[in-house]
């Protein structure tokens, strides 16, 4: 992984909650808060600039400009949701570009398997039960958001640990 191992560990403990507000929100009402979406800007922002090279870390706020264009076309179009647009967009900075096939690798896994893991649980009245009254239960569309938040936790886990084999 080229996201260095201490910055990616850094990051963990500010991304986690984040990250699973994130899947948990969009689970349950079908929106990304735009305050999720702004923490975790704020976490690049403040914990970036001091774990990651001064190059690297403006080079991520290109990536976030860059997703923010993208998902706002998506979004347009009808094929991705704005919350979902703008958390890839915050996102985006903490994916060192050396890392992106990667990263779309595991993004595309963590889809995949969030997709039938949620079509399965909602299956389930036993799982439905524990949660009834969530949104993503009841509605055609997927909630991207709980793959998106635990994809960026994998690519951080998976660079603490491999960066720091490599490193």
């Amino acid at each position: 992984m080229m996201l260095p191992a201490a910055a990616a560990l850094w990051f963990l403990p500010f991304v986690a909650p984040l990250a699973l507000w994130v899947a948990w929100s969009d689970m349950k009402w079908m929106k990304i808060p735009n305050r999720a979406v702004l923490a975790l800007v704020a976490v690049y922002l403040v914990i970036g600039l001091l774990v990651l090279p001064l190059q690297s870390w403006a080079w991520g706020w290109v990536s976030l400009a860059v997703v923010l264009v993208l998902g706002f076309a998506l979004s347009m179009s009808g094929l991705l949701g704005a919350g979902d647009a703008k958390f890839m967009a915050a996102m985006a900075p903490f994916v060192a570009l050396g890392d992106l096939n990667q990263f779309l690798l595991l993004l595309a896994a963590v889809i995949v398997v969030s997709f039938l893991a949620h079509r399965l649980a909602r299956r389930s009245r036993l799982v439905t039960g524990w949660a009834p009254e969530w949104e993503s239960w009841h509605r055609r569309e997927f909630p991207l958001g709980l793959a998106l938040g635990p994809c960026l936790l994998f690519y951080l886990g998976l660079a603490s640990v491999g960066g720091a084999a490599t490193g």
